[in-house]
């Protein structure tokens, strides 16, 4: 019998790295895939983050491009303007006096400070065309223009508007100082059912606006009112329609200490 003969063995395969190389890709690709995914973010939205937890740790702006500090000496949560509402709940609120709440009564200086933030936040969310901020005299006046914030010759609050209305209370509730809600209209007599003059109106809005702040901010009950003007203060000429639309306005003041006990 011949011997079986021996079969030749196989050349080793020298390209099967590229098996596991592929996968590797594959996996690689797929990861970079999923990062690029979780890095698309609403821009908006990630400004409005990081500005909360930069004010959450105390930095305040000092001027155009600078920036400092503020150190709290605090572990009250409630002591922090820009988490104070998440803290308490629509409805709660302190008992005691303001020094125990951890309020501070707002200065010259502090009306400014407030002032940037709010025209900042205004900037980036851009509604400068509905809100508009000043110091003056009086204290620290947060104009509420009708256009934004109530339909024509109606006294609740747009929902669209409560989040600028939410940012706005955050930036004062956490201060001491009396508060003055003033609505004002312009001369046009309203014509409704629900509202006999334009006095009515201007007081509705801004007893709506006091409800509001009462409801879900820990502002004191006995440092906040309501006035109605009508049309008897009017910051611009009724006589066109431009000033007509400046003097449609809700104005919410957060007063300087020497005028509490001056205001009409």
């Amino acid at each position: 019998m011949s011997k079986r003969q021996k079969k030749p063995e196989k050349e080793a395969n020298h390209e099967r790295w590229l098996v596991s190389y592929a996968d590797f890709i594959t996996l690689l690709f797929a990861v970079f895939v999923a990062l690029y995914a979780m890095s698309q973010t609403d821009k908006k939205k990630m400004d409005q983050l990081v500005t909360s937890l930069r004010e959450s740790f105390g930095y305040v702006k000092t001027g155009a491009s600078s920036e400092r500090m503020n150190v709290v000496e605090s572990t009250d949560l409630r002591s922090i303007p820009s988490i104070r509402q998440q803290v308490l709940t629509p409805g709660m609120r302190n008992t005691g006096t303001a020094s125990q709440r951890g309020y501070t009564h707002a200065s010259l200086k502090d009306f400014r400070e407030i002032k940037a933030s709010i025209e900042g936040n205004l900037q980036k969310s851009g509604a400068q065309n509905k809100v508009s901020v000043d110091v003056t005299k009086r204290g620290l006046v947060v104009t509420l223009k009708e256009a934004g914030f109530f339909d024509s010759g109606d006294a609740t609050v747009k929902k669209e508007s409560l989040q600028l209305l939410a940012m706005v209370a955050g930036s004062l509730a956490n201060y001491s100082n009396p508060v003055r809600i003033e609505g004002n209209t312009d001369n046009v007599p309203i014509r409704s059912d629900k509202y006999r003059s334009n006095w009515e109106l201007s007081t509705a809005r801004a007893t709506n606006i006091i409800h509001y702040l009462i409801e879900n901010y820990t502002i004191r009950p006995e440092k906040i009112s309501a006035v109605g003007y009508g049309e008897f203060r009017p910051v611009a000429d009724n006589g066109n329609e431009p000033g007509r639309t400046k003097n449609r306005r809700v104005d919410i003041v957060l007063l300087a200490q020497d005028k509490e006990g001056g205001e009409p």
